[in-house]
């Protein structure tokens, strides 16, 4: 080609790109997937277009969201589980009501003292194996919310799913690397025989067919939660327990019901913000957060600034200052939930707020840290009527507990390890001794998981969101929820801001890569003690724009996706 017909293609090109830009003007690297009617948005591509599959049938909100939360047992059963529990938030529409779906897994009700202390003794069996599994309630919180609010009949939205178990799926590469970082699974032979040959994990593209889970499936298909509950899987899951030693009986299976209740809430520069009630801790943590930062003039600020950044997590501090003194199960704990985020605690907790120096732990009255696992995993949903389901669940560390019922493809979780069992113990002030959060039978243990749902001023939705990620969790939507409405981002650039994380009573403050080494400085002259960390959480968001209705499946965790109806 000659020198001048090379100058020709050059400006070709270059016009021809600067053409697609004028079509195409995107504001950012990060841009939402935009629709007109129905939406999933999960922690795993396949799954939300089979959730979208059940919006095509005729399905609502509620309907994709069992099919969803099922399937995701299948393809991420690091997180996605039936052997675990979590909460949801639905949106009915037509009723124009928001409800909260509590199906957290339960402490069995025959643990006695010395299996208390047993516990308490040994780490690693409160963390792996069959007794650190407390009673599962995903398929219970699934399937009556199902009952209740569904639209198609369970076998028709169960078929896809049965037939995604049956057929199988090929190893993602988020799999394959789960797999092969999750030690506990290759103690159990029963997982290690599903997801190991040769004592090396799964490669990625490789089939796996979960023949067991798909009968598992067809029994809860055909026959309802009864089948987990008191019939044929609940059989399986005794027979199990017995021979290893488990807590979980059949009476336990039997007795479990998910808890139905009103939303807590509150507003924050005129949007109202829904969240679970206890025991979803972290809820707490995000409301008193955004009630404190409210205080603040951060539109003023830039939301990577050393300012901002400061503010936020002094909020943080103090939001898991009262996760740590006051959360746990409702049914066993008077939790003062409302004046935890009432406006009037949060105007005072910001007066503290030094804007030019950190607030140490100990002057924050420290009184009563367990490690939770981050391998939850998070949906939302939204149907073509403006129905919505917002929900996090989760087996607590990656793949639970490692054990897998016999027979069934069942992952069990290890929420036993979630209870604070250094409750009463002296000069223990962190989680691990929170009144709220001690060991009782029939207990729910305190978690981090946050699944909110956002309204404007107007009562439309706004924004549904929440995310993996234990301690982590309200950090992590606090930071989509002020880069939406504080600094007007688009969803895409709000989900991909660097994170931050501060807990109490440690003193560290965790920043993702991606802030200026300038900001970097500030904090540590405000006297942060600054660190850098991994990835957090995994945010899975809609959003309601004057562009229609956007998804944007976070970029932190592979294999991830958004999912479309079709018009």
């Amino acid at each position: 080609m000659s020198h001048r017909n090379l100058i020709f293609s050059f400006l070709f090109i270059s016009i021809s790109s600067w053409a697609q830009v004028r079509y195409i003007d995107y504001p950012s690297p990060f841009h939402s997937t935009i629709g007109k009617s129905g939406m999933v948005v999960s922690q795993n591509q396949d799954s939300s277009e089979l959730g979208v599959e059940i919006l095509n049938m005729g399905g609502n909100a509620i309907d994709a969201a069992v099919a969803v939360g099922l399937s995701l047992a299948i393809t991420l059963p690091r997180a996605g589980n039936l052997g675990g529990g979590g909460f949801m938030l639905i949106y009915l529409s037509d009723e124009q009501r928001t409800i909260a779906v509590d199906f957290r897994s339960s402490a069995p009700n025959n643990l006695t003292e010395k299996d208390f202390l047993f516990l308490k003794n040994n780490y690693d069996l409160r963390r792996y194996g069959y007794r650190a599994s407390a009673v599962p309630g995903t398929v219970a919180g699934l399937l009556e919310t199902h009952k209740r609010y569904g639209k198609l009949p369970l076998k028709t939205l169960m078929q896809p799913v049965i037939s995604q178990a049956k057929e199988g799926i090929y190893i993602s590469y988020d799999l394959n690397q789960a797999i092969g970082s999750a030690d506990q699974i290759m103690l159990d032979d029963e997982s290690k025989s599903i997801y190991f040959q040769n004592d090396l994990p799964l490669m990625e593209n490789e089939l796996i067919k979960r023949t067991d889970l798909a009968w598992t499936l067809s029994e809860i298909a055909n026959n309802g939660q009864e089948a987990f509950y008191s019939g044929s899987i609940s059989k399986k899951i005794v027979k199990a327990m017995k021979q290893n030693n488990g807590y979980i009986s059949a009476e336990d299976l039997k007795n479990y019901k998910p808890r139905f209740s009103e939303p807590i809430h509150t507003t924050y520069r005129n949007y109202k913000i829904f969240a679970h009630p206890p025991p979803a801790g972290g809820a707490a943590v995000l409301l008193e957060g955004l009630n404190i930062i409210e205080n603040f003039e951060t539109n003023k600020m830039g939301p990577n600034s050393a300012e901002f950044i400061h503010i936020f997590a002094e909020a943080l501090q103090r939001g898991h200052m009262d996760r740590s003194r006051f959360m746990g199960d409702p049914v066993f704990y008077d939790v003062p939930i409302e004046k935890i985020i009432s406006k009037q605690r949060a105007k005072s907790l910001a007066k503290d707020i030094n804007l030019n120096l950190v607030t140490k732990s100990e002057s924050i009255n420290p009184e009563s840290l367990f490690v939770e696992g981050e391998n939850t995993t998070h949906y939302s949903i939204i149907d073509g009527d403006g129905n919505v389901v917002s929900n996090t669940y989760t087996l607590g560390y990656s793949f639970g507990s490692g054990v897998t019922i016999p027979g069934t493809g069942i992952l069990l979780n290890n929420q036993m390890n979630n209870f604070a069992y250094q409750y009463g113990e002296f000069g223990v002030i962190d989680r691990s001794a929170s009144v709220g959060n001690r060991f009782e039978s029939g207990k729910r243990p305190m978690s981090t998981m946050s699944p909110i749902i956002v309204f404007n001023e107007n009562n439309s939705i706004k924004l549904v969101t929440g995310s993996p990620g234990g301690a982590l969790i309200p950090a992590a939507i606090l930071r989509v929820v002020t880069g939406i409405i504080d600094f007007e981002l688009t969803l895409g650039e709000a989900s991909m801001l660097p994170r931050i994380h501060k807990d109490w009573p440690k003193e560290n403050l965790l920043l993702e890569r991606g802030f200026s080494n300038d900001t970097i400085n500030i904090l540590q002259s405000f006297g942060h003690k600054v660190e850098e960390s991994k990835t957090m959480g995994s945010t899975q968001s809609i959003l309601i724009s004057s562009k229609g209705v956007e998804g944007f499946a976070d970029l932190r965790r592979p294999n991830a996706g958004v999912a479309i109806q079709n018009d």
